[in-house]
């Protein structure tokens, strides 16, 4: 057992253990590895089985341990280290390694207690001290280094160890030094009870940032209150957001609690405020200004004690030139500004995201793997959908590919249709029936490279038509729902029904019915 004591954690609260106990049963520690975890100043002790790692906590009592664990192609060895141990040391901290190919180990991991995931293969000094940060909570000084985890962790205040399954822990992605920075930030605009304002494009995670501002709160045991703005008819929003009184109107049978009464004691949040309209912008400037509300048919001011965040994807600026944003209102909501960057701005939280939503929409136990063609190809991209256009691609691909393995043909991005290119992905994944003919629903033969001029375009017409219809299904047949199934290939469940009746024009009758 080779001992190296953390010199460069010394100052961190006293909360890092002095060793981290290390168990990895799928790979041995050489030398020369050894010698990396030396450099990076990680002292650590070595336990071969279940046996040994019980003895060695024994020694930490109710002191922390941190246990540093390897793991293979799933999480069991995680799972069974919480059922023995979870209980009887309620101060253990897991960090774990797995392998790069093993990318959605990272997010499941995660989901179940773990502190922090590095790969295997990493033993740079900067990836070993930023998951020793991570484990002290030290988000600033992660945010400073150049290396990131596979993927971060927010933990609501009222569960104290990050390691407890048990607790409800929201996992959320923040990869990117650019993504480490602004939850950094965050955490501590989150400390108080200002107002913020969200900024950034649609689908950038602007709701995930809000609640990740409300869990980091003191007021992170209340509610947490959600409404779009742009959702609802101008005439309900101010009954959503304030309440009635029984008899206030013709309906109003009884009270009606707003949203701001629900919010009491948390925090409410208000997207696509840039579209609330103006008659009632004046009005929530009001209750903003004055902690207080009066609901409608009331005369009895009701006192708030509710913390506002604010989302928008609209440039406030502009719109208060147009006059169609108050610019008082403006200045009260942006107390404190958080702009959040789109995907291509922080490109290190792609791979992360993939992992997330594959093991998401996992069925059974078999585990989803990505080339790294695919990987690489994921990278490039540019993302003008953000985090939504990255769900629609990594679900076309889970229905496109019937291995687990996504490769690079298997990834159809929104702004860049390729039928050519869904045929080699459904050739290459799917035994692809012979081609038919729409109409009268006979085979039209087998179609060569060479004959493809001559077919005409009816033809090709024909196959590509072929070619959308098996993958309608296979759409079906791996969802719950025909909403499911419309999401999974990026259209609108109104789409899939005309498409389906165009089926069932055609005599596939079956398919339409599913």
């Amino acid at each position: 057992m080779t001992c190296i004591r953390l010199t460069p954690f010394q100052d961190c609260d006293n909360i890092m253990p002095s060793t981290a106990l290390w168990l990895d049963p799928f790979r041995s520690l050489k030398p020369t590895e050894q010698a990396l975890l030396d450099q990076a100043g990680v002292s650590i002790s070595l336990v071969r089985t279940f046996d040994d790692l019980a003895s060695s906590l024994k020694r930490f009592d109710d002191e922390p341990a941190l246990l540093i664990l390897g793991l293979g192609s799933d999480i069991e060895l995680l799972k069974e280290t919480w059922e023995m141990f979870g209980r009887t040391h309620e101060k253990l901290v897991v960090i774990c390694r797995v392998e790069r190919k093993h990318l959605e180990l990272a997010v499941a991991a995660m989901r179940h207690g773990a502190c922090h995931v590095l790969a295997a293969d990493d033993w740079s000094a900067d990836a070993w001290r930023d998951a020793l940060l991570c484990m002290n909570g030290r988000s600033d000084d992660a945010a400073i280094a150049g290396r990131t985890p596979l993927v971060s962790t927010v933990q609501s205040k009222s569960s104290n160890n990050a390691a407890r399954p048990r607790h409800a822990v929201r996992s959320v992605v923040f990869v990117d030094p650019v993504s480490i920075k602004l939850l950094a930030l965050a955490q501590r605009v989150a400390q108080a009870q200002v107002s913020v304002l969200l900024e950034g494009p649609t689908g950038s995670g602007k709701e995930v940032l809000a609640r990740v501002l409300h869990e980091s709160s003191p007021s992170q045991s209340g509610p947490f209150i959600g409404l779009n703005c742009a959702a609802l008819p101008e005439h309900m929003i101010e009954d959503m957001l304030f309440g009635h009184e029984k008899g206030a109107f013709t309906g109003a049978v009884k009270d009606h609690r707003g949203m701001f009464e629900q919010a009491q004691g948390g925090t409410i949040f208000l997207d696509e405020v840039g579209d609330l309209p103006i008659a009632l912008q004046a009005k929530l400037l009001r209750v903003l200004q004055e902690r207080s509300l009066v609901k409608l048919g009331s005369e009895r001011s009701v006192a708030l004690d509710v913390r506002v965040i604010a989302a928008t994807n609209k440039n406030l600026r502009l719109a208060i030139e147009r006059r169609e944003f108050r610019e008082d209102l403006y200045f009260r909501l942006s107390t404190f500004k958080l702009r959040v960057p789109s995907i291509a701005e922080r490109r290190g939280d792609v791979l992360p995201l993939v992992a997330r939503v594959l093991s998401r929409h996992q069925r059974g136990d078999k585990s989803w793997t990505v080339s790294p063609a695919a990987q690489a190809c994921l990278l490039s991209y540019g993302w003008p959908g953000n985090v939504r256009e990255i769900e629609n691609v990594v679900q076309r691909a889970m229905v496109l590919c019937p291995d687990h393995h996504i490769d690079e043909h298997h990834l159809l991005f929104d702004d860049a249709p390729d039928p050519v290119g869904l045929l080699t992905a459904l050739h290459d994944s799917t035994e692809l029936p012979c081609p038919v003919d729409p109409l009268t629903s006979e085979p039209t033969g087998s179609l060569a490279c060479d004959d493809m001029e001559q077919v005409g375009r009816s033809k090709l017409q024909a196959v590509v038509k072929q070619s959308e219809n098996h993958v309608i299904r296979s759409a079906l047949e791996t969802s719950r729902n025909r909403v499911e199934a419309a999401q999974k290939l990026g259209i609108s469940p109104r789409t899939l029904r005309y498409k389906l009746a165009q089926l069932r024009d055609h005599g596939l009758g079956q398919m339409a019915s599913a």
